[in-house]
């Protein structure tokens, strides 16, 4: 099987990205709301302290301040948990960055279930729908660390709004450092003949174990990392589905409006086929560590493969 070794946590990537884009870009500031510690934007608060804003628990101001200081002309990155700064503050996502077209960049950490023991009420399954559903956004769902640090800084040299999702765990290295990364292009990472497997974050390795276990069995699986949810690789989504016809797609979020909605609905149109989705199915999770909540919630390699076979009529 494919080695897992594991990397930095997203989050810690992005922590230190943004500490690099600082040294060489003044007009980056940073906001955070009183959880810098665990989304990492508080190692750019120690390094520049005066482009650094803690605005404390109030996530609807701190869009309203970072909507603020793009339109004078910085480049604002605002974190917090996922759930917080995604459903507190969406109505000044939607006015004071959306409908204005700032270029805010939201950066969120705890995304998805894997969060593990902090339980549903700070587990983020509906994220990747609300960011989609604001005009102009950029959505990204990195899958390790190398990704993470390569859309961070396309993200600042990108003119408009960009949603982020980060991970608390430890993520498995899908990449390595000299990875190259384009906001709106996925990665082909393995080809395929029978299947395709569409995924993003720490799905995508768990996407490609399951190719691997269903190369065993003579199927052979093409595995698609769709890190931009929007705006969506349609060329090479297109190709893919062509090739095998049949698609399954693999997401930590809710099943209703994230990756796999916006996948169903481009092929849908032009490529219609067979399509099976790995995702969490219309449910709150519960505390547990991250394997287990995975395993019971159906977000395994193990569940990718029976989606695939299931597509192709096996089972």
């Amino acid at each position: 099987m494919i080695e897992r070794k594991l990397g930095k946590a997203t989050r810690d990537a992005y922590g230190a990205a943004l500490v690099e884009i600082g040294k060489t870009n003044r007009a980056v500031v940073v906001l955070d709301a009183d959880l810098s510690k665990s989304t990492k934007t508080a190692e750019f608060g120690k390094v520049f302290p005066d482009r650094f804003f803690n605005v404390g628990i109030q996530e609807a101001n701190l869009v309203g301040v970072a909507a603020g200081l793009a339109a004078c002309g910085k480049i604002p990155f605002i974190s917090s948990f996922a759930c917080f700064l995604m459903c507190k503050g969406f109505d000044q996502l939607r006015m004071a960055v959306a409908f204005s077209e700032q270029n805010v960049k939201v950066v969120v950490s705890h995304g998805g279930i894997s969060i593990g023991e902090d339980g549903a009420s700070q587990m983020s399954i509906e994220d990747i729908a609300l960011a989609c559903s604001l005009p102009g956004f950029c959505v990204m769902v990195p899958a390790d660390e190398y990704a993470t640090t390569a859309l961070i800084h396309e993200s600042v040299q990108h003119q408009g709004p960009v949603f982020v999702r980060t991970g608390r765990p430890k993520a498995p290295l899908v990449y390595n450092p000299t990875s190259k990364f384009q906001i709106g292009k996925g990665a082909l990472l393995r080809e395929g003949k029978h299947v395709t497997l569409v995924a993003n974050g720490l799905l995508v390795f768990e996407a490609l174990q399951a190719a691997e276990a269903l190369e065993k069995e003579g199927i052979k699986a093409g595995v698609v990392d769709l890190h931009t949810v929007k705006p969506l690789d349609e060329e090479l989504l297109l190709r893919e589905a062509k090739k095998t016809n049949h698609v399954v797609v693999a997401e930590e979020h809710q099943i209703w409006g994230g990756l796999g909605s916006a996948v169903a609905r481009f092929l849908s149109a032009h490529h219609p086929c067979r399509m099976e989705f790995v995702a969490i199915q219309d449910t709150y999770a519960e505390s547990g560590t991250a394997e287990g909540l995975f395993e019971k919630y159906g977000l395994t390699a193990s569940h990718i493969a029976q989606a695939a076979k299931k597509a192709l009529g096996k089972i």
